[in-house]
């Protein structure tokens, strides 16, 4: 077996790494062509990414001029630590406002447990209003975790 093979994770552990690891960078195409990376929060649903963000931010304009990103998690501090998983993605752009606010709900429950109530609704309902949902619908998942060698 490769070394590539022995320290590819399986899905179970891609999905529990990417549940225990808070950020996510994206990277997308800038307008003149060069990549574009930003750490971002996210949540996972159904094995996909999904971030939000300010509906004018370049990562938008860029995911909207070209659909193509890779999504890098990473953590380990030593080679022998290290750990992460790749993710070439096209992403989807929802200008929904029940959608956005959902997700908006769930990253507060994923970064902000706790932050309930009429006034956080109401502040939910706000941000919501100038984001939009990112989905990154994966298309090759690379994966590595040292501590297998």
């Amino acid at each position: 077996m490769s070394t590539r093979e022995r320290i590819k994770m399986t899905e179970e552990e891609r999905l529990a790494f990417l549940d225990q690891e808070r950020t996510v960078i994206v990277t997308s195409f800038g307008p003149k062509g060069w990549p574009h990376s930003m750490p971002m929060w996210f949540v996972v649903r159904a094995g996909e990414v999904w971030m939000w963000t300010y509906r004018t931010s370049q990562k938008v304009r860029n995911l909207e001029r070209d659909r193509r990103a890779t999504l890098l998690v990473e953590a380990g501090e030593t080679y022998d630590q290290l750990r992460g998983v790749m993710i070439e993605a096209e992403a989807e752009v929802i200008d929904d406002f029940d959608a956005v606010q959902d997700l908006g709900r769930e990253l507060g429950g994923r970064y902000a447990p706790g932050a309930e109530g009429p006034e956080a609704e109401a502040a939910l309902a706000h941000q919501a209003g100038k984001r939009v949902a990112i989905r990154f619908r994966p298309r090759r998942v690379v994966s590595w975790d040292h501590r297998k060698l």
